[in-house]
């Protein structure tokens, strides 16, 4: 008897189901647009938080270049090579290039590790994770210019310590965060260390 019933509503009101499944349809074509601008969003969010740092980072190296002296002229050849004579360059001592690319590298890294952070909300739940963050920009923009293009290899070493204890803040602050984003900057630390003993070697030259 309820079934009979339930079918002669239906047949009795087609309009109505008709109207039911237009309005289930808006719904979900709504849900739909609202995932595709949050996700447009977040793709434009995540473009400039990475192109940003890393472009920053190139124009720092093209500054480094053309401001290159020749106070390492026994370490680096025309290319900017190492050449260095075998008894004084130790063998793991890169190229030039390497670390040319190492700290790009590591704006990537740390473009992505926080924009991670920022979609969590977490630069606005702890502001000392934007400053530490600033701060290992600024340092990363500062040592290419000041060692390979001034070569002050003295203020470029307390520019790596600087940045070592920027990355080593981001990585402790962002790890509370967002632990993935803990984990990106990991790299990024081990790249600041191997710039410190790179660094204390020119200083030796």
């Amino acid at each position: 008897m309820a079934s009979n019933e339930l079918k002669q509503r239906v047949t009795q009101n087609p309009s109505t189901t008709t109207m039911n499944n237009k309005k289930r349809n808006i719904g979900v074509g709504r849900r739909r647009e609202k995932r595709m601008a949050m996700a447009k969003r977040g793709f434009k969010s995540l473009a400039i938080a990475v192109s940003l740092p890393l472009s920053l980072t190139l124009l720092s190296m093209y500054l480094g270049s053309s401001l290159h002296t020749q106070q390492h002229a026994d370490y680096y050849d025309d290319d900017d090579d190492v050449v260095v004579v075998a008894s004084t360059k130790p063998f793991w001592f890169t190229p030039s290039w390497v670390l040319h690319l190492m700290c790009p590298a590591s704006s990537f890294l740390m473009g992505i590790s926080a924009w991670m952070v920022w979609a969590d909300g977490g630069f606005h739940a702890n502001p000392v994770a934007l400053l530490l963050y600033l701060a290992q920009i600024i340092f990363t923009l500062l040592w290419d210019p000041l060692v390979f293009g001034l070569g002050a290899t003295r203020v470029g070493l307390m520019v790596c310590l600087g940045l070592f204890g920027a990355l080593s803040g981001c990585m402790h602050v962002f790890r509370q965060l967002n632990s993935v984003a803990g984990d990106f900057t990991k790299p990024c630390l081990a790249c600041a260390a191997f710039l410190s003993v790179v660094n204390v070697k020119l200083l030796f030259v």
